[in-house]
């Protein structure tokens, strides 16, 4: 994904952060335990995010231990992992892989390739046991693509297919949860694109790429434009998040998506940039 889904860790107690840092370290664990050293690469906190949501809604058995790694091979850390792990592990490396070929094919750029192809068994591995998920997942950034290349600035339309494609990796299981899980997803995922093109509006403007919002580059409220937008989507997850029975981690998810998830957008538009 974008990076956006991270906690606020100055917000976090120290036993919060500790749980946060030791879930964040069971789903590296498990990147190389399941797809090799290389798949470690691919690691970012948004799929953390969605390890502490299914955990807290679904309780699993969780296991751990404390001890070096290859990352920090000096200092022993903390790590927690579940059956959730794992299928965190899956879709990180499946976004990744998909992503490393959409960037070949936008930029053309070789090591996006090579990276690809490095990460292409492990993304059929993937494929195979979560069907579902995959093909939503090539269907929506195929979606994407198409608008991407025609040029086509409607933010709704692009939104739209990244917020089904993370409405479809939340749902683990097809239960009593999984529509609740569907529609938090998808309103995530499209105030996570949303927030993306707000983030790199000027340097696509700049550089002539794609953005859905290139026709308000440089206006003045751009400020209270996105921001309204983005209330307005992250409203529609809190109100599905707020319909599940989480109590393991909730203050943690919580920051995430009301402090976290607004980091970047305060440091750019925040009223200290008028």
């Amino acid at each position: 994904m974008f990076g956006y889904l991270a906690a606020d860790t100055s917000h976090l107690t120290p036993e919060e952060l500790a749980r946060y840092k030791a879930c964040y370290c069971g789903l590296c664990r498990s990147l190389q335990d399941r797809h090799g050293i290389q798949a470690r690469l691919t690691l970012n906190y948004d799929m953390t995010f969605l390890i502490l949501l299914l955990q807290s809604l679904y309780e699993p058995e969780e296991h751990g231990g404390d001890e070096p790694c290859l990352v920090h091979p000096f200092r022993s850390r903390p790590w927690q992992q579940s059956g959730i792990t794992a299928y965190a592990a899956d879709l990180n490396l499946a976004l990744a892989y998909l992503k490393c070929l959409d960037n070949w094919e936008d930029d053309g750029s070789l090591l996006a390739l090579g990276e690809a192809k490095a990460l292409q068994k492990a993304y059929e591995d993937v494929c195979a046991r979560y069907p579902r998920q995959c093909a939503v997942m090539q269907e929506s950034l195929r979606e994407l693509g198409t608008l991407e290349k025609d040029r086509r600035e409607d933010p709704d339309a692009a939104s739209a297919c990244f917020g089904r494609l993370l409405g479809e990796l939340f749902v683990w299981r097809e239960d009593r949860w999984a529509e609740t899980l569907r529609r938090m997803g998808d309103a995530l995922g499209r105030a996570v694109y949303v927030m993306d093109a707000c983030m790199d509006l000027d340097g696509d403007a700049a550089r002539g790429r794609y953005n859905p919002f290139r026709r308000w580059y440089g206006l003045s409220d751009n400020r209270e434009r996105f921001r309204a937008m983005l209330q307005m989507l992250m409203g529609d997850c809190l109100r599905a998040f707020d319909i599940l029975p989480l109590v393991q981690d909730v203050s943690i998810l919580k920051n995430i998506l009301c402090m976290g998830f607004w980091t970047q957008f305060e440091r750019k538009y925040g009223e200290k940039k008028e």
